[in-house]
């Protein structure tokens, strides 16, 4: 087919909120490596890898050769029959995961493991009330659309009671009018009077991501999960941490994000880039959690032998190839170029972010935000081929998300492009 086919039946054929990027929608072929390619072609650099799921780069041939031995092997048992895979990743992730987490479920996407962690929440602590936080972004069921706290992921009005949503840590927008880190952490101290005011004083968990994704990289002060968590904890709270985006090493010199912050959780939500692309979801709990979900429950393709052995291959490669290390020391690398390109833009308001997740706040005067900006930046970058991240409550957010493989020179090669891609949005301003 050609584009023009491709593009017409994608508007016949998929329903509408398959929306897709840029004026002419970039149709992929290809992928290799930190690069993919369109159908005529054209190389793109990825620097956003398939909304944070690309680990190892594209096809990686590690996983991709333990995948297809697999699948000639055994393709599907469903989970009524044990087999050495899906044990093999489990006990891994007992041994890599934070604190006590140790018994596992697999689905077979983030929005399935993040109702599965509320339903192990709610079963274990006998409530049924959920602290969930502004701007995060939980999945498309209709479960967790209503934990969701982001206007445009929320597609009708909410059906399920007792979901309350805490203030984040939005320091470039606080919503209390103050600055960190003389603000007294009055975002986390609120989840207090939230809890007194608005539920029984039972909870059955506080779910936050450690940097929230959709809602823009948005990343709490590294005081902030010890202040909320202790406070969930005095209500008999569990603290579900959603490590969709955040885990496997990509904020960089941790395997998960919210090591970075020296809290354990009690329950912990994975699925994006732990299979460099395959389809997968995890909840992994402690024992106690755990064995709480007991009788008829399953998940068809839920840690089938191929998903299992993608994860399994992942960790080990991320492991023995030292990722976890390469995306703090790239990390910094590219925080430190984004930075440069903050003192010589004034439409970047704020740069942020952790290792290999980091995101630029397009503003205005007086931070306002400027969603057509970021889309003019877009459609220069993707001229100039490489590929980017957009986020954020208000669209205004660029996301950067290399592979962990990521090495200087791209790094150098993305932000030359983003370089000429401002100069250009800001000339055609002044003009």
């Amino acid at each position: 087919m050609d584009k023009k086919e491709v593009y017409e039946k994608h508007k016949k054929y998929l329903v509408p909120c398959v929306a897709t990027y840029y004026k002419e929608p970039l149709i992929l072929d290809l992928g290799k490596g930190n690069s993919v390619y369109d159908i005529e072609g054209k190389e793109y650099l990825d620097f956003f890898g398939g909304i944070v799921t690309i680990s190892l780069g594209h096809c990686d041939d590690e996983v991709t050769s333990k995948v297809c031995e697999q699948i000639k092997r055994l393709q599907h048992t469903s989970t009524l029959y044990p087999h050495v895979p899906i044990v093999s990743l489990a006990e891994k992730l007992a041994q890599i995961t934070p604190g006590g987490l140790q018994k596992s479920f697999f689905t077979n996407s983030g929005t399935e493991a993040i109702e599965t962690s509320v339903l192990l929440a709610e079963l274990s602590t006998n409530s049924h009330e959920i602290i969930a936080l502004r701007h995060g972004y939980s999945g498309a069921s209709l479960f967790a659309m209503d934990i969701t706290a982001h206007s445009n992921y929320r597609l009708i009005e909410s059906l399920v009671p007792g979901i309350k949503h805490a203030h984040n840590a939005y320091c470039f927008r606080c919503a209390f009018g103050k600055e960190y880190p003389h603000c007294d952490l009055d975002c986390a101290k609120d989840v207090k009077e939230l809890i007194e005011t608005t539920t029984s004083r039972h909870p059955a968990a506080f779910l936050a991501e450690p940097i929230q994704g959709v809602g823009g990289f948005i990343t709490p002060p590294k005081e902030y999960f010890k202040e909320v968590v202790s406070i969930i904890r005095k209500y008999g709270a569990l603290f579900i941490c959603d490590e969709v985006q955040t885990g496997w090493g990509r904020t960089g010199g941790k395997m998960f994000g919210i090591e970075h912050w020296e809290v354990e959780p009690d329950i912990m939500v994975m699925a994006k880039g732990a299979a460099n692309g395959a389809p997968v979801g995890i909840t992994i709990a402690t024992p106690e959690v755990g064995d709480a979900l007991q009788g008829s429950h399953i998940s068809t393709f839920g840690g089938n032998p191929v998903t299992a052995t993608a994860v399994l291959a992942t960790i080990e490669a991320i492991e023995r190839r030292k990722l976890v290390q390469n995306a703090e020391k790239m990390g910094l690398y590219l925080r430190d170029r984004l930075n440069g390109l903050k003192e010589k833009y004034r439409m970047i308001g704020d740069v942020r972010g952790m290792g290999l997740i980091q995101g630029m706040e397009i503003v205005k005067e007086k931070k306002e935000p400027a969603p057509d900006l970021v889309a003019e930046i877009f459609e220069s970058t993707k001229e100039q081929g490489l590929l980017i991240g957009m986020g954020g409550l208000y669209g205004n957010v660029i996301r950067l998300t290399p592979p962990l493989t990521v090495e200087k020179g791209d790094i150098d090669r993305a932000i030359q492009i983003m370089d000429r891609a401002f100069e250009r949005v800001q000339a055609s301003r002044v003009g």
